[in-house]
């Protein structure tokens, strides 16, 4: 095919997620409200954890601090740019803007899948290995884990952007999803993608299901350690946030990214469910299930009504 004599597409058309404008304006009603939560739970947390002296010291804080942070920056990705489709009559997205978008999506939710592996092994020394604990995780190396689970984004990011932005582009333009994402965007290449979509499923696939299985692998290495059934229960209780939330990441980012790029109907359900509902619920999780966190919020609501009076 001559791609010199093609007009390159400026800007893409977005499916979104209902074509009724009653259905739109009682699903923009609905996902503000989730923005809303997502916004104001994992703020909360941010602040508790920056303003409680012993959460902030404790290394599994420190991480949840930065989990929260990026479920925010993950949400705030896609979530109001769907807002605004939902009031909007055409549902547009430039090229540029595209990519952008597609650029720190993956950024934002490879840096995600890495914290959360460095949080299983932050709980399996503080499990196996309770004397080392401290000096295992001390504050730089808590940071230079941080630090390398973005770089590790990035990079990421950067190889998936740059397999994309090669392709040309010159119609049809509509993106089968309310966001721009890899899997929807090549499909609208006007050329052969079949080399390029094994690169990418290798990238995204492998680093999604390895750290999955890393995640799992650390998780079952603490339960055979364990011998006793009250160690083992304590163990899983201690975990069971980070399992929640493993499971409610993961298991969607494996169903999209760690498969070639055809389409299924439940497609849109479970980007919704990554792109905004996890986000949303990742702060009530850690929040119901863990003591110390509500202990440190109920303490930081009591010293602002004291302030106030």
């Amino acid at each position: 095919m001559d791609l010199e004599n093609e007009t390159m597409v400026q800007e893409f058309v977005l499916a979104g997620l209902s074509q009724t404008s009653s259905g739109q304006a009682g699903l923009f009603v609905l996902f503000f409200f989730f923005y809303v939560l997502t916004w104001m739970g994992n703020v909360l947390i941010m602040v508790t954890v920056a303003s409680e002296a012993r959460l902030h010291s404790s290394p599994m804080y420190f991480l949840l601090g930065n989990l929260s942070f990026l479920d925010l920056c993950y949400s705030s990705v896609t979530t109001p740019k769907l807002l605004v489709d939902f009031l909007a009559e055409k549902k547009l997205i430039s090229y540029g803007e595209c990519i952008v978008q597609l650029f720190f999506l993956h950024v934002i939710g490879a840096a995600e899948m890495f914290l959360l592996t460095v949080m299983a092994y932050d709980r399996y020394v503080a499990i196996c290995r309770p004397l080392h604990y401290t000096t295992i995780m001390n504050r730089g190396i808590c940071c230079v884990l941080v630090i390398a689970s973005w770089l590790g984004g990035f990079v990421h990011s950067t190889v998936q952007t740059i397999l994309t932005v090669r392709l040309p582009f010159c119609g049809p333009n509509q993106v089968d999803n309310f966001f721009c994402d890899v899997p929807p965007v090549i499909k609208l290449a006007c050329t052969d993608t079949f080399v390029i979509e094994l690169l990418m499923v290798s990238n995204s696939g492998l680093i999604s299901t390895s750290c999955f299985v890393v995640l799992i692998s650390s998780y079952a290495a603490i339960l055979v350690k364990i011998r006793s059934k009250k160690g083992r229960s304590k163990a899983l209780s201690t975990c069971g946030s980070h399992l929640m939330v493993v499971t409610l990441f993961f298991g969607p980012c494996i169903f999209i990214y760690a498969r070639p790029f055809s389409t299924f109907s439940v497609d849109k359900l479970v980007s919704v469910s990554y792109n905004v509902i996890t986000p949303m619920l990742n702060p009530l999780i850690y929040t119901l299930r863990n003591k110390e966190v509500k202990a440190a919020m109920r303490k930081l609501l009591y010293q602002k009504q004291k302030n106030e009076e």
